[in-house]
């Protein structure tokens, strides 16, 4: 029996197989209305056999996103729009979640094709970034530190977007607190100088983090799980560590998280990192602390022998795989293939079931 193809149910929700699609950013929404490419986009991997399919990072408000071409969940009309998009992807027998972002002080940047780079000017549609103290991440413009009433509309900002992705027919939450974003900003030392009750100890620094969860957890409803990304390691010297991670994945779980999706990085330009297929897996394994804290691993997973092992491990609980998806848009069904799972094809595409 194939662990990558067994299902797993998460509060109201069970997950036909294990093997999941990250949110990646596709730098292709306008005013934050996703459009007909998301819809494409995401329902491909449904046919893949995906068993979740996350969206992208999607900001809670129009200052949190990356590039003023990403995704969003701070009015009605982007609910709106992203309902026929879960409509789809349920149509195809996946499930459907939604990342909800922040960016702080890497928010308002070129997308990755512009010929620009850095920040977008305010002339050109850009705008001022927020962050936990006024350090600009390297090459980007300067972020204006949060003040008390800044920090309460970031949380309101999460709630409301959790309510919108609710309504929208979302199955999964995720909070995002890694890749050097405004929540990850606040938890790591090198981006976050502030002494007030936000700055400081393990346990102030992840203040925010966990007020956001618990906003977003309460406006889930008790059906719907919800997730947190965090980044274990900035990989930088005096920056957030995999012991800190562990305790954070802890308190996140306390406060109402059901998964941990573990990567790494992104806090600074000056990061080092030793790339290699499923260098990633480790840091899940930390966090999972032994199976109390539930995990996905991410980070070059190419193939179905390789994520199972993953598994059975004990290194996490779910695999996540961004690129490998973007290469192949039924990795699902490629993976029960060499895996000689039994699962369920599209009718359309069961003649490439059987050898």
């Amino acid at each position: 029996m194939s662990l990558l193809f067994s299902p797993m149910t998460v509060r109201e929700r069970t997950f036909r197989n294990r093997l999941w699609v990250s949110p990646m950013c596709m730098y292709s929404a306008v005013d934050g209305l996703p459009q007909s490419w998301h819809r494409g986009h995401l329902s491909q991997f449904a046919s893949g056999g995906a068993g979740l399919i996350l969206a992208e990072a999607t900001a809670v408000a129009p200052e949190g996103r990356i590039s003023p071409r990403d995704t969003g969940l701070w009015t009605d009309e982007q609910r709106d729009a992203w309902a026929p998009i879960v409509d789809e992807v349920h149509d195809r027998g996946a499930l459907i979640g939604v990342q909800l972002a922040h960016a702080g002080r890497k928010a308002s940047t070129w997308w990755p094709w512009a010929e620009q780079r850095g920040s977008v000017p305010p002339e050109q549609g850009g705008w001022t970034t927020v962050a936990p103290s006024a350090i600009a991440f390297e090459g980007f413009a300067a972020p204006r530190a949060l003040d008390a009433a800044g920090i309460e509309r970031v949380v309101t900002g999460f709630a409301e977007a959790a309510r919108r992705a609710v309504a929208a027919g979302f199955d999964v939450l995720e909070v995002h607190g890694a890749h050097g974003y405004l929540l990850h900003q606040f938890l790591s030392p090198l981006s976050n100088l502030r002494t007030d009750e936000y700055g400081g100890t393990l346990p102030d620094r992840a203040r925010l983090l966990l007020r956001v969860l618990r906003a977003v957890r309460e406006a889930a409803g008790p059906g719907i799980p919800v997730f947190v990304r965090i980044s274990a390691t900035d990989h930088a010297d005096g920056g957030f560590t995999p012991d800190e991670a562990s305790q954070v994945g802890l308190w996140a779980v306390e406060a109402g998280a059901d998964l941990v999706d573990v990567s790494s990085g992104g806090l600074v330009a000056h990061q080092r990192i030793d790339v290699h297929p499923g260098y990633q897996v480790p840091l899940a394994a930390a966090v999972r602390a032994g199976g109390v804290v539930r995990t996905g691993a991410v980070g070059m997973i190419t193939s179905g022998a390789q994520a199972e092992q993953v598994l059975a491990s004990g290194a996490a609980d779910a695999v996540f795989a961004g690129r490998e998806w973007l290469r192949d848009p039924h990795f699902a069904l490629r993976a029960a293939h060499e895996l000689d799972a039994d699962v369920a094809w599209p009718e359309q595409y069961v003649r490439a079931r059987w050898r």
